[in-house]
């Protein structure tokens, strides 16, 4: 049955299944043990021990089935915690007939077995099975992994195998290069769309995914130990701010009002400070109606985190800490691989070891391009210098072309390009940061900095705008930015700067996208790879895959 198409192995394995005195779908199954306990209980057990007064009951999908000869047939089992070998020889089984009892099971199906703890006498943990039932069937063909297939998908190129140990080779870990171009199901598509089978034979994605697990745990950690309160701020609100990108808009029918998802929760974060907290923070998703990418996807998490009494300078010394620390906990040092030019060529090494460059981007413009900007890049001969300096150098920019977008596509093609290790890009024009406060030393500045590693943004921060006056008038200024075309110039809201006309105290502000850093952290090339549920177009259908793990036509 198993070499059948995967519609006619469908239909053959319903007919069975129908056939069959009772359901196969078990009310219930109670387990005594997780495999990480079961493993941990018995893992001092000799090579050929069998605990014969010793009586657990596990439960798994099975993965493998192999038969040896026509009294003995072995399994292995997965759960969450890894894999488990089943043996069941006809001797032990108790209750029906051994043959017909186990043609009913088959790769995929989850069962459930009671039996006796022992070692094999190759030196393999093994539960010898007493009982074993059907659970749920999976009426699939798995895909399976044929004479040039792995299920585990770390890098054997020659770069990577060289300072690969054995070990490490065999088992990949957040930090170390990888490769699902050698999963046993490949076809991104089927994996983002059927994320449960990509978990089920893929087994290192769900280390993958579970990295961004570990990384929420250690930020809020680090927080809580500075005495900062996690809260949660609205996701639907009146108006989209807080940040300048194009919001998801729907209608709320009982209140006849137009609302908007959350595009970022800074604005409400910070009327906790004028509240009288000194420190507060959120971990959730954030909404933008935008183009999906390598390194975009409409709904995403962040952190943002606000400290009162707190400035710029302070946050660059946090961001190190912060991100050094986590690096170091997660991977076991200060070093990640990653394949920023594909996996088919050798990795580069990204390191997260303290201090972190800082580059002044205004400097720094001017010395990698040899030019000098208008001092006031507030003024019509700025932008019309930024149009013609992009213009001449093959930098393009899509309209509108307002100085802020100009400016921008010029630091992304000759600053943030030598930022391959985490390097700060520091104190922005005060035209592209209309929260940030003016810089107390360079005019015209403000004091921000955004943190770029591999080339792209991981976390946007700086010393909070206070004075609502000027918080009103950059907000004008917006306004006429998005009257000109720019949808993603921020709106007026004003019950935010009635907010801040309450006093808001000197802080200072810090967002970080949590997706791309789980990326660094797993060689992950594509955003999809690290999200659980990824946003996908509608497929016409999406068929199951046959056992090579490609769909069918």
């Amino acid at each position: 049955m198993e070499e059948l198409d995967p519609t006619q192995y469908y239909n053959n394995r319903l007919a069975s299944l129908a056939s069959l005195p009772t359901s196969p779908y078990s009310q219930m199954f109670r387990v005594s043990m997780t495999f990480d306990h079961y493993r941990e209980k018995f893992k001092g057990l000799s090579n050929g021990e069998r605990l014969a007064e010793t009586t657990v009951s596990l439960a798994g999908r099975v993965m493998s089935k192999r038969a040896s000869g026509s009294k003995l047939v072995f399994y292995s089992l997965e759960s969450a915690e890894g894999t488990i070998q089943a043996v069941s020889d006809a001797r032990s089984l108790v209750g029906g007939n051994f043959a017909a009892v186990h043609a009913n099971i088959k790769r995929g199906d989850v069962v459930g077995v009671s039996g006796n703890p022992g070692m094999s006498n190759r030196g393999e943990l093994s539960i010898f099975v007493k009982e074993i039932i059907l659970l749920a069937p999976c009426l699939y063909m798995l895909p399976k992994g044929g004479k040039n297939r792995v299920s585990k998908g770390v890098c054997h190129c020659a770069v990577c195998s060289s300072f690969l140990t054995q070990d490490e080779q065999a088992t990949w870990r957040p930090g170390k290069p990888r490769n699902p171009n050698a999963y046993v199901l490949k076809e991104q598509e089927t994996r983002y769309r059927l994320r449960f089978l990509d978990i089920i034979v893929n087994p290192e994605v769900k280390f993958v995914l579970e990295t961004a697990h570990s990384a929420v745990n250690y930020i809020r950690s680090f927080l809580d130990q500075r005495g900062f309160r996690e809260v949660e701020t609205a996701i639907l609100n009146s108006k989209a701010g807080g940040a300048a990108a194009r919001p998801f808009n729907t209608h709320h029918d009982a209140s006849e009002m137009d609302m908007s998802l959350r595009i970022a929760p800074e604005l409400q974060l910070k009327q906790l400070l004028v509240a009288g907290y000194n420190g507060v923070y959120e971990v959730d998703k954030q909404f933008r109606n935008e183009g999906m990418d390598l390194t975009h996807n409409p709904e995403f998490t962040t952190c943002e985190f606000y400290s009162a009494y707190s400035d710029y300078h302070d946050l660059m010394t946090m961001t190190e800490e912060l991100l050094s620390g986590l690096v170091k906990k997660i991977t076991g040092g200060y070093t990640v691989s990653y394949h920023s030019n594909g996996y088919d060529s050798p990795p580069v090494e990204i390191d997260f070891t303290p201090p972190f460059r800082r580059i002044e981007m205004v400097n720094g413009l001017e010395d990698t391009m040899g030019i000098e900007l208008p001092k006031d890049l507030a003024s019509e001969e700025a932008n019309e210098f930024l149009k013609k300096t992009c213009e001449a150098r093959g930098v393009y920019c899509a309209p509108p072309l307002t100085t802020s977008r100009l400016l921008d596509k010029l630091v992304g093609h000759y600053l943030e390009e030598t930022c391959v290790n985490p390097a700060f890009i520091i104190d922005h024009p005060l035209i592209m940061s209309p929260l940030a406060k003016q810089h107390r030393s360079k005019p015209g500045l403000t004091e921000r900095f955004e943190l770029f590693v591999n080339k792209h943004e991981l976390v946007n921060a700086y010393t909070e705008l206070n004075n609502p006056v000027e918080q009103r008038d950059r907000f004008v200024q917006q306004l006429k930015d998005r009257q000109g075309g720019d949808d993603e110039a921020m709106v007026l809201d004003e019950d935010f700067v009635k907010a801040m006309e309450y006093g808001l105290p000197p802080c200072a502000g810090w967002g970080m996208g949590i997706d791309r850093l789980v990326m660094l952290l797993t060689d992950s090339l594509n955003i999809k790879e690290v999200l659980l549920c990824p946003a996908m177009k509608p497929p016409e259908a999406v068929p199951p895959p046959n056992e090579k793990g490609t769909p069918q036509a």
